[in-house]
């Protein structure tokens, strides 16, 4: 009988540990991931780049400090965003007729 215990005891126990293990690879992990891709494209904007904020505005990347960049909305106009929300500009798919 108490061999039997052991084994459901096993049986639990690896249940547990693959569990952690698909919460692991098909979610913690491409999350962290994909946080890692979106710190290196911020870290790699340079002065001229053209970006689209996270509310669809398309501006030009002129300069960034401590989490906030500085971006051209039209010539000389200049406003602050955060870092986080700068994403690249979509491309355009055409239409197929």
């Amino acid at each position: 009988m108490v061999l039997l215990d052991i084994a459901n005891g096993w049986k639990t126990a690896i249940m547990i540990v693959a569990m952690i293990a698909v919460f692991y690879l098909f979610l913690i992990k491409p999350q962290s991931d994909k946080a890692k891709k979106e710190a290196a494209y911020r870290d790699s904007l340079k002065n001229g780049d053209r970006l689209m904020t996270a509310g669809g505005i398309h501006v030009t990347f002129v300069s960034a400090d401590r989490g906030m960049a500085t971006v051209e909305v039209a010539p000389g106009t200049r406003i602050k965003v955060q870092t986080t929300t700068l994403q690249p500009i979509p491309e355009r798919k055409e239409k197929k007729q």
